[in-house]
């Protein structure tokens, strides 16, 4: 639930607007009229054009570099480079389109997951639909935190409001009555509705604004701030080392084209052209995962920083428990109903004296008219219909006999937030009753008594002496909530005609009237722990992940479930348990005080549960935090990670979320980190890979710059475009789809540059050497087989082409090697599992293939300048794969036995 636990915010059956609902269209003239008119949905955006976003592709910062570099070869006279440059930016470009293309259908079909859903009535039986199944005509049922799901005209309001910000840039919500009209794409802020549909789809407001505007360009997330701060530096680095080696290379004496010819090369080697298409990819498979896992990610960037959580910010109800409410006490003061059923059934077995037991249902019966929720039988089982709390206070209802009165609701106050409680006008036998539910803390202050006192029951005030009532409901009430029951208070009073009338005709105040009440009893509900939720905590903090529980439920039943659930660490004291009237308004001294593990905030309002995550992130955490009410909003989008509910959450609340939580379960966040965490690493796994392929194809031309240019360059630019963008290409996109490694939650959260100085320590310093020792070693040995030696002439052209290739087979078996060893930043891999990930394997067999294709094709190695080296240079060649092997295990174990690890705690980033 939200930060108002204890309230009936987003309830789906707004009673208390609907007194004399219209029966609605049956099913039949719905049909008809849908083929009338169509579908409820606005008419698509339209995308940009194919070739608006093909040339995007091909346009970027990167792109425009080798582009350039093409244009300069064919002016140096080397069209074979020039068209060989252009090729690599054609089929990169070609990729990373097709990639954006795949990823905004993958994000179609995640959005499909959670239709948006509408109470309407149809031939007077009230019925879930989705919304682009409405027509005109239709009978819609509101409640605070649903999307108005097209034009309506209001039939009956309770305490209306709307937000119409999104079409009016309004901040405040506006009142509304019967007979105003509601705009499609609004939000119920406040109170509810009852509403005929006299526009859907294209002719709604919504649909006539949306064609006269853009789609606004969305903030910077933090992944692209990173991406863009790699780009830049690999960008002034390759660009830096490519003039220098340019002046080099005329100041040893080569003319002008050949000077430009490494410097072309060795910019080359240095732009990672993959780089883009492959975090694209590993972000839209990490969130295809993340829904086969029950949550929704409705933006791809969200990916990576759950991974970096390091604190998560939960409610209670329905996200630690299973949102399943049943009424199994009741204290009345004539004494307490147990009831042992289970569920909405309408039976179960009760207990308790007579007189409690009738005090009781006529309890149940003026709690269930001031509620918003109903029940439904479905193949023998009973379930929530709205609300699951107001659903059970349905089903005690109907378990004590309440449905008997004959009690007819007549009018009804939504609850609101300054308010917290409900109520409803109840007529029987001419005379008519006001009957009210809500927070205990909240109604007991407005009662009088509790119907035994003497004069109670007609509104009197007790003497100081005549108070003894109210120490007996506080007593009441704290034993309920010390067993982790979740406590409603039941008043009333009777009303005068007058007052009666004015409340039928909407002209009452729900404060003026909600006076001066006889407290009724205490209602005890009941909702179990998730089963799995205690393991998740365990293993959110086993990964780093400190966890608040904040909520807007009475402190002592939030302190009970947070013990149950294992969140309240052993040995906490009183203070892990902090009430938002408590709570400092300054953000330093608020962070201060809750950034600990385990802390429990309850009573807490939306404006206390933003405070809350700004003063975390002050601290210099990453913060996700849960919601599904409608003042949610605001904390959801302020929090790093907003998390909302898609069962029980409101509309707003799906809205303001990066993550939605398609089963509502706490655990479900756990693995969406783990996820999170994985697609980090994944990004850092082809990082890693891409630039130590990078130093292989970078030191042959340090080493002929170093030779002032008398050992010639063992590899070409030409080859240097062939392994990035064939045998490098495929290899790179699977170690993006690698899946969570074993203890990903078992340490905490990485630090947030994805090249750090660890990952370059691993490039340069162990991986990159011995995939270079083992190039040079081929192509050295090779030549001087044919030949050469130290300070003589070249031997023949074909010798110098056999070498290359050696040089070429080299680096592609050592970064066959490399992919490997990149799956783990922390196991060698001969201890990882060959089937862990089923596209390595079949992208190191495209990569032997496609080498086996730039060899022994003749007109391909010719146009590379190489050739099929000699057995000794395969050999040599081959032994980059164990020796890439041995030199990544000897790293993992140094770095183990130092005890450095392979992570870094985000604490304190900032």
């Amino acid at each position: 639930m939200s930060a108002t636990d204890h309230a009936p915010v987003g309830s789906r059956r707004p009673h208390s607007a609907a007194h004399g609902i219209p029966a609605g269209l049956d099913e039949a003239a719905a049909a008809a009229l849908r083929e009338q008119v169509g579908p409820n949905v606005l008419p698509r955006e339209r995308p940009r054009p194919w070739w608006v976003r093909l040339g995007a592709e091909l346009g970027h910062f990167f792109a425009l570099m080798l582009w350039a570099a093409s244009i300069l070869s064919f002016v140096a006279g080397m069209p074979e480079l020039g068209w060989a440059i252009a090729a690599v930016v054609v089929v990169n470009g070609l990729f990373a389109f097709l990639q954006e293309a795949r990823a905004e259908r993958a994000s179609a079909k995640l959005r499909d997951l959670l239709p948006n859903r509408v109470q309407v009535r149809r031939g007077g039986h009230t019925r879930v639909v989705d919304a682009a199944d409405l027509v005109p005509g239709d009978i819609v049922l509101l409640a605070a935190g649903d999307r108005v799901p097209a034009d309506l005209d209001l039939v009956s309001t309770s305490s209306l409001a709307l937000d119409e910000s999104m079409l009016t840039g309004e901040s405040l919500p506006v009142p509304r009555e019967a007979g105003d009209a509601a705009a499609g794409g609004t939000f119920v802020a406040a109170g509810d509705a009852v509403g005929r549909v006299s526009a859907t789809g294209a002719a709604t407001k919504l649909a006539e604004i949306a064609s006269l505007t853009t789609r606004a360009v969305p903030p910077a997330s933090p992944l692209d701030l990173e991406l863009r701060r790699i780009v830049r530096i690999i960008a002034i680095v390759a660009v830096t080392v490519g003039a220098v080696f340019f002046v080099i290379s005329l100041l040893i004496g080569n003319p002008i084209t050949g000077a430009f010819l490494f410097a072309i090369g060795v910019t080359v080697a240095l732009v990672p052209e993959g780089l883009l298409p492959t975090v694209t990819l590993s972000l839209a498979m990490g969130a295809q995962r993340m829904s086969r896992r029950h949550a929704l990610v409705r933006n791809l960037e969200a990916v990576e920083t759950l991974g970096s959580t390091t604190f998560i910010c939960t409610d209670k109800t329905g996200t630690l428990t299973q949102n399943r409410m049943s009424a199994v006490e009741v204290w009345t003061p004539h004494g307490t109903v147990v009831l042992e059923g289970t569920g909405y059934a309408p039976t179960a077995a009760v207990k308790g004296p007579d007189d409690a037991r009738s005090a009781a249902a006529r309890l149940a019966t003026g709690a269930r008219a001031a509620s918003q929720g109903d029940v439904e039988e479905h193949d023998g089982e009973w379930r929530a219909v709205g609300d699951p709390m107001e659903a059970a206070l349905v089903a005690l209802d109907r378990r004590l006999g309440g449905t008997e009165t004959g009690a007819v609701p007549t009018a009804g106050f939504a609850f609101d937030e300054e308010r917290k409680r409900q109520s409803a006008v109840l007529a029987h036998s001419g005379a008519a009753e006001l009957w009210v539910k809500g927070a205990p803390e909240t109604l007991l202050g407005l009662c009088v008594g509790d119907g035994v006192e003497r004069g109670v029951e007609r509104g009197v005030p007790g003497g100081a002496d005549e108070r003894a009532w109210l120490v007996r409901a506080e007593e009441a009430l704290e034993a309920l909530a010390s067993r982790g029951l979740r406590v409603l208070a039941v008043a009333s009073r009777g009303l005068a005609p007058a007052e009666a009338a004015d409340a039928e005709q909407g002209r009452a105040d729900a404060v003026v009237l909600e006076e001066r009440l006889v407290l009724r009893g205490l209602i005890g509900l009941h909702d179990p722990p998730r089963p799995a939720v205690a393991g998740a905590i365990r293993q959110a903090r086993d990964a780093g992940i400190r966890l608040a529980m904040v909520t807007g439920d009475h402190p002592t039943t939030a302190a009970a479930i947070a013990r149950e659930i294992g969140l309240i660490v052993r040995g906490s004291g009183a203070d892990a348990v902090i009430e938002g009237d408590s709570l400092p308004e300054d953000l330093q001294v608020l962070g201060a005080l809750l950034d600990r593990d385990g802390v429990v905030i309850s009573r807490v309002s939306p404006e206390q549960k933003l405070d809350v995550a700004r003063a975390l992130q002050a601290r210099g955490h990453v913060v996700a935090m849960t919601g599904d009410g409608v003042n949610d909003g605001p904390a959801l989008e302020a929090a790093d990670i907003g998390v909302a509910m898609g069962r029980s959450g409101t509309d707003v609340a799906r809205n303001a979320a990066d993550l939605v939580l398609l089963d509502d379960d706490f655990a479900t966040i756990i693995a969406a980190v783990e996820q999170g965490r994985a697609t980090y690493a994944n990004i850092r796994r082809f990082l890693t890979y891409h630039l130590t392929d990078n130093v292989a194809e970078l030191t042959p031309f340090i080493v002929w710059a170093l030779s002032a240019g008398h050992f010639p360059p063992a590899i070409g630019v030409l080859q240097i475009l062939f392994l990035d963008i064939g045998t490098d290409l495929f290899p790179a996109l699977a170690l993006g789809s690698e899946r969570p490694s074993e203890g990903v939650l078992k340490r905490p959260p990485e630090r947030r540059h994805l090249m750090d100085g660890s990952l370059l320590f691993r490039v340069f310093a162990v991986l990159g050497p011995v995939e270079v020792l083992f190039e040079m070693a081929a192509f050295t040995v090779v030549l001087w087989l044919g030949g050469w030696r130290p300070g003589g002439d070249l031997p023949a052209p074909g010798v110098v082409a056999a070498a290359s290739g050696a040089a070429f087979t080299a680096v592609v078996l050592g970064q066959l090697a490399n992919a490997f060893a990149c799956r783990s930043a922390s196991r060698p891999a001969w201890r990882l599992s060959w089937t862990g990930n089923p596209l390595l394997l079949w992208a190191v067999g495209v990569e032997g293939a496609l080498l086996a294709v730039f060899l022994f094709v003749g007109p391909i190695a010719q146009l590379l300048g190489q050739a099929p080296p000699p057995l000794a240079g395969f050999i040599l060649a081959a032994l980059a794969i164990p020796g890439v092997l041995a030199a990544d295990a000897l790293h993992k174990w140094s770095r183990h036995r130092l005890g450095r690890g392979h992570t870094h705690p985000v604490l304190p980033h900032h």
